[in-house]
């Protein structure tokens, strides 16, 4: 079982991205999802998260308004649509799961709970 993190890469200040986490060996419908971004010199921080299909989304104070979580159960992926990039969110972004569905809210989730752990894809955004 894997999650496989991808869609980073280097883009002005005001572009997008879409970050995609794809699946293998397991269903990504029926866990949630975490996706996490850390900055040089920074510790990790939860960016965007859901419990399960039926909870809310989070989304940190920072990405409010300009992300959205998605998701495409024909590929087995989630996906991460940032838009107006700033250069503040330049950092590495990686997707977890805590291969299980919450009722929790997903924010307070100690890392602990996310049991599995894409690569990480790289987040580049100049000024």
């Amino acid at each position: 079982v894997q999650l496989q993190a991808s869609g980073g890469g280097l883009v002005q200040a005001g572009g997008s991205l879409r970050l995609a986490c794809a699946a293998s060996g397991f269903n990504l419908d029926h866990v949630g999802v975490g996706w996490f971004r850390q900055a040089p010199g920074k510790e990790r921080e939860v960016v965007a998260c859901f419990g399960s299909r039926e909870s809310a989304t989070y989304y940190t104070e920072s990405l409010k308004g300009r992300s959205i979580i998605s998701s495409d159960n024909a590929k087995n992926t989630v996906y991460l649509q940032m838009n107006s990039l700033e250069p503040e969110d330049t950092a590495v972004y990686f997707c977890a799961t805590p291969m299980t569905s919450q009722t929790t809210p997903c924010q307070y989730y100690p890392e602990e709970w996310y049991e599995l752990w894409g690569q990480g894809t790289l987040v580049t955004v100049s000024s």
